[in-house]
This record gives structure tokens, C-alpha cells and sequence, in this order.
């Protein structure tokens, strides 16, 4: 039988030479988000229902499914529904992707990686995955800290997966290349920071700096991003896959190709706010309000509106007081006035994600 061996583990030695195990044996592995409140953890493990749990005193054997021979990962994604599936990577897709990701950084065998993100999601755990697959040396800590960042630069790290508010904390020039995921970019990343476009359904990353990685291809169907590649998963654990029988994964992101090949992410299908027959999107208003000197943090949102259908809700974080006036006209200097903010909300912090994503949903659907 082909056990699904979850890691209930904090990322390092002893996380990483349990996959090489479960891989040697057969079977594969699932990492648990350590983070989660127990009866989240529960709904989790009853959803992806693993049937070995490890959590480095040894295997306790529970009621689970077992994997097909072929799969090696399966991670965890609320996606747009907000319900746990279980996304299933076979080694096939693991070692296309690692493999596409170091050719396109031109990796060689001098080069270390950094692993710090949480292993629970693909940007985390792809990082230990390809250096697996590849050979490639790999230092993992359990958790970004600026401190642990130096450290493993010192050790000879040359290449790091991080997110947009890690950035922020570091020197970037410590490291040959930054690869950047999770929330958008900021505008003025250093050089050697590359953006990347992928999902959990995709493997991690599949677009690094507008362009595919070899072996991916894009295609944009009535302003939906569409993508197909050896790298994209076999399918759910635990619910119907959407990959079609072409092998075209429809990404519910919404975006565009330019003429030279670029392709450029407007957002999610659900996060465009239509205010007064205007579309807006949440990204472009973050993105001038963070050109703004006291916004330290902020997240768009639409809200229902009498009147215009929705409305544009700015939530800042910032170091002195701004008045909505002040806020409208600073977003006109860049955007149109249907776009500036018809509120603001000043917060002491943006929820997000492990990797950084804004929970646009407990902004736009606050709880009563």
C-alpha cells in the first residue's frame, strides 16, 4: 500500500529526511500547517485523510486513503471556496518543475538554497522539493527571520523563495537571486528579486518574470488565465479536478498577454470591484496608495453599496493620520477618481496569509 505519511514537523533535518523515506519506500507526504487551531487541524485531516501521521517520535498508523503509485506530495489549499482540498503532485510533476525553475535560474551545483517559508504551502515547500529532486544544497530553518536570512548567507545561501513583507526586512543584494511569491510585488524591487505568477494547483511557480517556464504554456480565454504544462497536479485528493481533458488548467485569474509574449496578472475573478459600471481592481489601488510616504500596509476591498453597487474600501496601516480627502487625491494623481477610495479604514495590521496574500475576504465580509 502507498501511504500518505503526513508531517506534523517543523521544517528542517529531520522534515526533509522523512520525505527522502517516504519517497524510497513508495509512498508520499503531506505537511501539516503546524499553525492551525485544533479544530481546524481536524477538518483538514479528515479532508486530505493521510494515513500515517509523523511528528518525530515515530509513525502512528490512523484511517486514511491511500496514494497511486507515481504521487510524492500533496499539499493543502483553501483556494476561492475557502474548503480544504488536497492537491496531489506526482514526482513526474515535482521533477518537471524543479527542473524547469533551475534551468531558468541557471542553477549549478555552486549554488545553495534557503528554505524558510512554510513547508505547508507550495512556495515553502517547493523550495525543499527541488533541491531534493536536483541535489542541490539546501540550508531550512523553521521560519523567516532576518536573523536566520544572514545566517544561511553566510553558510553560502545564493538563492531564497520569499514573500513581498519578508522583502522589506532584508538586504536583498546578500543573495544572487530573490524569488518572490505570494502577494504582488512591489515596484521597486531590486534587480535580482524575480517575480513569480503559479498556484498550488500548478506546482509553484510557472511564470517568473512575465515569461513561462520552459515546457509551460498560457493561454488567455475570455480574460481568464489558462495555463498546461508537465508541472500542474494529477488532481484533488478529496474533490473533482478541474483540469481538463486537454490538460488546460483554468486558473480564475483574470489577466493578459502582451505582443512580446508577457503576461501580466490583473487579480482574482472574485476580487475585481464593479463600483458605479466601473471596474476596479483592488492591486492597482494597494499599489498607489503604498506610493503614498506614511502607507506602510494596506488592502482594497468592494463592499455592497446602495448606490453605486459596490464601493471601494481602503484599509491602511499608517504612520500618521490621513484624512479620506488626503487618501482620493493621492490615488488620483495615478488612477482614475472612480478607482480612489470611498472609505478608509485605518488598522493597525493587514490579515494575511503565510505567504502574504491579504484575507480580502475577512475585510470585505466582516464578520458581524
Amino acid at each position: 500500500m502507498n501511504e500518505l505519511v503526513c508531517l506534523d514537523l517543523p521544517l528542517g533535518g529531520a522534515f526533509v529526511d522523512r520525505i527522502r523515506r517516504a519517497w524510497d519506500e513508495g509512498d508520499a507526504v503531506f505537511p501539516l500547517d503546524r499553525r492551525l487551531p485544533a479544530p481546524a487541524r481536524e477538518i483538514l485531516l479528515r479532508s486530505v485523510a493521510p494515513t500515517v501521521v509523523h511528528d518525530g517520535t515515530g509513525d502512528v498508523r490512523i484511517e486514511g486513503t491511500p496514494v497511486e503509485p507515481g504521487d510524492a506530495v500533496v499539499v493543502a489549499t483553501s483556494g476561492s471556496s475557502g474548503s480544504p482540498k488536497g492537491v496531489i503532485l506526482t514526482h513526474d510533476a515535482v521533477s518537471a518543475s524543479a527542473r524547469a525553475v533551475h534551468t531558468r535560474l541557471n542553477v549549478t551545483a555552486t549554488d545553495t538554497w534557503l528554505a524558510c517559508l512554510p513547508p505547508a504551502h507550495i512556495g515553502g515547500l517547493s523550495v525543499v522539493l527541488r533541491s531534493i529532486v536536483t541535489g542541490t544544497r539546501c540550508i531550512s530553518v523553521d521560519g523567516f527571520s532576518p536573523e536566520s536570512y544572514d545566517s544561511a548567507a553566510a553558510d553560502g545561501a545564493t538563492l531564497v523563495s520569499l514573500v513581498a513583507t519578508a522583502l522589506r526586512r532584508v538586504d536583498p543584494g546578500r543573495y544572487r537571486t530573490i524569488v518572490l511569491g505570494g502577494s504582488r510585488p512591489p515596484v521597486d524591487r531590486p534587480a535580482n528579486c524575480v517575480a513569480t505568477y503559479g498556484m498550488t494547483e500548478t506546482g509553484s511557480g510557472i511564470v517568473y518574470d512575465g515569461r513561462p517556464l520552459d515546457g509551460v504554456e498560457i493561454s488567455v480565454r475570455d480574460g481568464v488565465i489558462h495555463v498546461r504544462g508537465p508541472m500542474l497536479m494529477r488532481g484533488y485528493r478529496n474533490a473533482p479536478s478541474i483540469i481538463g481533458t486537454d490538460g488546460w488548467l483554468r486558473t480564475g485569474d483574470i489577466g493578459s498577454v502582451d505582443e512580446d509574449g508577457l503576461l501580466s496578472v490583473e487579480g482574482r475573478e472574485g476580487d475585481l470591484i464593479i463600483t458605479g459600471g466601473e471596474n476596479v481592481w483592488p492591486e492597482a489601488v494597494e499599489a498607489a496608495l503604498l506610493s503614498h510616504a506614511s502607507i506602510t500596509d494596506c488592502c482594497v476591498v468592494g463592499r455592497p453599496d446602495p448606490e453605486w453597487g459596490q464601493s471601494v474600501h481602503a484599509f491602511i496601516v499608517s504612520t500618521g493620520d490621513l484624512s479620506l480627502a488626503q487618501v482620493r487625491e493621492h490615488c488620483k494623481l495615478t488612477l482614475p477618481a472612480h478607482a480612489a477610495p470611498k472609505h478608509v479604514h485605518r488598522v493597525d495590521a493587514i490579515p494575511r496569509t503565510a505567504l502574504g496574500k491579504p484575507r480580502r475576504g475577512d475585510l470585505a465580509n466582516p464578520a458581524e
